[in-house]
C-alpha cells in the first residue's frame, strides 16, 4: 500500500514540479526584480517588476499563543512526527520524509524535496505557523523561501521579509509572481509568523477552466490579501497560467534549499455554503 501511495503521489506531483523551476540560491536568484519578464494580464507591472512598489511596512500586533486547531479539523502536523506526509524529490520521486522533527517543529532539510501531504484537499482553510531561524543568510529570494503550496501549484510565499529586499510579488505573503501583499507584517528571524488562509479551488470542465481559483490570507493577524483572484500556478519569471487537474490535490511544502520551520499546521474542508 505504501508503494502505491508514493507511486501515485509521484504521477500527480511530477507535472506540478516542472511547471515552476526555479534556480537555486547558488545560481543567482538574489534579485531584486526584473525588467525583462513578460506583463502579467489586467495589471500595470511585469512578472517580478523591479519597479514595483514594496508594499508598507506596519508591526503586527502581539504574537498570539498557537491555537488548537478546530474540532473538525485534519492536523497535518502534531509536533511530533509527519506521519501525515511524504518527501516529493525533484521528478516526482516520492520517499519517506527527510525533514527534521524536533522541539515541536519541523525544519527543511535542504534538497531533499517537497513536504507533500498523503491526503488530497479541494476548498479549505489552513493554518500554518513559519519561522526563518536565526543566522540566515542570503539574499532576496536566497533567505528564508519556502511557500505553502496550495493543491502543490497556488503558492503563498514564505521568505526572510522584515530586512530582506526582493521583488514585490515575491516576498513574504504574495501570491508568487502575481499579487504582493496588502502591507507587510513579517516578524524578524527567530520569532513565529502565522498564516491563515481561505482557498476556493478551481473549477474545469474537461480542459477548460470555467471558475478560477480565490485566496483570502491573513499574516500575523493583518488581512493582506481578499478573495484575490489566482492567475494560475506559480512559476518563476513567466506569466501565471491553469492547466486542467483534479478537483483536489495535496498540500505541499516547498523546499527551496534553505532551513525554514514550520509548526502547529492544519487544514480544514470547507463545503459549499447552502445558507442554513
Amino acid at each position: 500500500m505504501r508503494i502505491f501511495l508514493f507511486a501515485a503521489l509521484a504521477a500527480t506531483l511530477a507535472a506540478q514540479q516542472s511547471a515552476k523551476k526555479r534556480p537555486s540560491p547558488e545560481a543567482g536568484d538574489d534579485k531584486r526584480g526584473y525588467t525583462d519578464t513578460p506583463q502579467i494580464p489586467g495589471q500595470t507591472w511585469k512578472v517580478h517588476d523591479a519597479a514595483r512598489p514594496r508594499p508598507p511596512k506596519i508591526a503586527p500586533g502581539l504574537p498570539l499563543p498557537s491555537a488548537q486547531p478546530p474540532a473538525d479539523a485534519i492536523q497535518l502536523f502534531n509536533g511530533k512526527d509527519l506521519s501525515q506526509w511524504v518527501n516529493v524529490m525533484r521528478g516526482g520521486t516520492a520517499q519517506e520524509p527527510k525533514w527534521r522533527v524536533e522541539n515541536g517543529y519541523i525544519e527543511i532539510a535542504p534538497r531533499t524535496g517537497r513536504l507533500v501531504t498523503k491526503e488530497k484537499f479541494g476548498n479549505c482553510q489552513v493554518h500554518v505557523e513559519w519561522m526563518v531561524p536565526v543566522g540566515s543568510d542570503g539574499a532576496g529570494q536566497g533567505r528564508g523561501n519556502s511557500g505553502i503550496e496550495l493543491m502543490g501549484r497556488y503558492e503563498i510565499q514564505v521568505l526572510e521579509s522584515f530586512e530582506n529586499v526582493t521583488y514585490a510579488d515575491g516576498q513574504a505573503g504574495s501570491i508568487y509572481g502575481q499579487w504582493p501583499p496588502r502591507v507587510n507584517v513579517s516578524r524578524p528571524q527567530g520569532e513565529w509568523n502565522s498564516y491563515d488562509i481561505v482557498f476556493e479551488a478551481p473549477r474545469f470542465e474537461a480542459e477548460k477552466l470555467t471558475k478560477p481559483a480565490y485566496v483570502t490570507v491573513v499574516h500575523n493577524g493583518v488581512m493582506v490579501h481578499h478573495r484575490q483572484e489566482i492567475l494560475g500556478a506559480a512559476i518563476h519569471r513567466r506569466v501565471a497560467t491553469y492547466k486542467a487537474h483534479e478537483p483536489e490535490e495535496p498540500l505541499s511544502l516547498q523546499d527551496h534549499g534553505r532551513p525554514v520551520r514550520f509548526r502547529n499546521i492544519w487544514i480544514r474542508r470547507l463545503k459549499p455554503y447552502d445558507g442554513q
